[in-house]
């Protein structure tokens, strides 16, 4: 990353996640009153008053943990530590200064880094006056806010931005592609992230649901920029657990409905579940763009990849588009196909025919096999155009909507693939009597 990056740092459970959130204007990362909620390191970008930088969440820091799991979050803030320019030391105004505060200050002083420190959940003028004994941290003048209540929050901004440069032409993002990486739990998601950024980015664990916030992590590829989502585990409806794993799951629905291409990671060894089935059908009514990625290929004994496809295919057949790629994100087998594919169906996404070819292929095919009659009446095709792009979408003008069949939809759009591509990626086909784009209003009838 080229923009200065800012870590938010602290004990379990003094709001670092709730400040994330309030400074990155979305509620992105997972927020209960259970501590060790937030496990991996979460991203934004901010940009205060000409500055850019970026804002980095993290899970509570223990100097000495016990787990295993905990000594790889703790792993993971040390690497957010020295990622960054300025560290945000949070501490809880309620509970006061407490020894894991001072020795994590002790910490923080070796790390030679530029340090703000901030006293939360001090939510009114009354409870200002516990700011003081955080003096004894030798932190400097400590900033206090309430990032529940939003008090305090530009001082804040105000202070971090002081220990960075001015961005000479602070600009809006261009927009990249988002890669979003969903499946099951341990199907091997993470291990897929790390393998495709070569480096440990987030946490691998052989426990089932370690990742539960989506993580955006931006990364270069061949002169590309592009953004890679990891997300938690979607188990059945009937096993999702309360709190932390519902609202993971709400992240996961999420980072599906802003990605562009779905990576839908299943278990070679366990084969294509119900559960997988129900994810990639959650992708196509988001019209993502999808690869099932048929991970642990190194497991399996028959490796026949053609009666794989078959047999999957068969499974999916509502998804005839989908690009199929068998892996292994443990040995490294056929991963480098895995981002030039997804970026093939990025492409495929801004495919937009001319308009008189488009024209063109949709009266051929209503030619060929015009619609059935439905109740006595015969559905009537007048204007078809192409009205957005990612994903594709095209209006077309009918006599009455109900006479669609969705035989006759799939039918359309079939020709249409077989004429423009669009591999990989779901179309969005709307029928109306108002067709919505202006130059589709404006033409004669094409189909009578």
């Amino acid at each position: 990353m080229t923009k200065p990056i800012v870590a938010i740092v602290g004990r379990p459970n003094v709001g670092k996640s709730t400040l994330f959130n309030r400074l990155s204007g979305e509620r992105r990362a997972i927020v209960g009153r259970s501590p060790g909620i937030t496990r991996d390191r979460l991203y934004a970008d901010i940009w205060w008053k000409g500055c850019e930088f970026v804002v980095v969440d993290t899970g509570g820091l223990e100097l000495k943990p016990q787990s295993t799991l905990r000594q790889m979050v703790c792993r993971q803030i040390e690497i957010a530590i020295a990622e960054a320019k300025v560290i945000i030391f949070l501490t809880d105004g309620r509970d006061g200064v407490l020894p894991p505060d001072a020795e994590i200050a002790d910490m923080l002083r070796q790390a030679s880094k530029k340090i703000v420190l901030a006293i939360n959940k001090i939510d009114s003028h009354g409870l200002e006056s516990e700011v003081f004994q955080f003096y004894q941290l030798g932190m400097g003048d400590p900033v206090p806010i309430s990032a529940y209540h939003d008090r305090g929050i530009d001082a804040l901004l105000d202070r971090i931005i002081s220990y960075l440069p001015l961005a000479s032409t602070a600009t809006t993002p261009q927009a990249m592609m988002k890669v979003a990486i969903v499946g099951r739990p341990n199907v091997g998601k993470s291990m897929l992230l790390n393998r495709l950024l070569g480096e440990e980015r987030v946490i691998v664990d052989e426990a089932p649901g370690t990742t539960r916030d989506a993580i955006d992590t931006t990364f270069h590829s061949n002169g590309e920029s592009l953004v890679l989502i990891d997300t938690a585990g979607i188990r059945r409806r009937g096993r999702i657990e309360k709190g932390v794993e519902t609202y993971s799951l709400i992240r996961v629905r999420n980072a599906i409905d802003r990605a562009d291409v779905a990576l839908v990671v299943t278990d070679a060894a366990e084969g294509i579940a119900a559960q997988d089935i129900h994810l990639l059908g959650y992708v196509q009514q988001a019209y993502c763009g999808a690869i099932l990625i048929v991970n642990k290929w190194d497991q399996v004994s028959i490796k026949d990849t053609t009666q794989w496809a078959k047999f999957i295919k068969q499974k999916i057949k509502f998804m005839p588009y989908i690009s199929i790629l068998f892996i292994s994100a443990k040995t490294g087998y056929g991963v480098g196909k895995v981002l030039p594919a997804a970026k093939v169906i990025y492409h495929e996404r801004f495919r937009s025919p001319p308009q008189l070819l488009l024209e063109g292929v949709v009266k051929e095919a209503v030619a060929a096999h015009p619609p059935p009659m439905k109740g006595g009446k015969r559905l009537l095709i007048s204007r078809a155009t192409q009205v957005g792009v990612n994903p594709p979408a095209f209006v077309f003008g009918v006599n009455d909507a109900k006479l669609v069949h969705f035989s006759y939809r799939r039918y359309l759009e079939n020709r249409l693939r077989q004429s423009f591509g669009f591999e990989g990626t779901p179309l969005r086909l709307e029928f109306s009597k108002q067709c919505g784009g202006k130059q589709c209003l404006n033409s004669l009838p094409l189909f009578s």
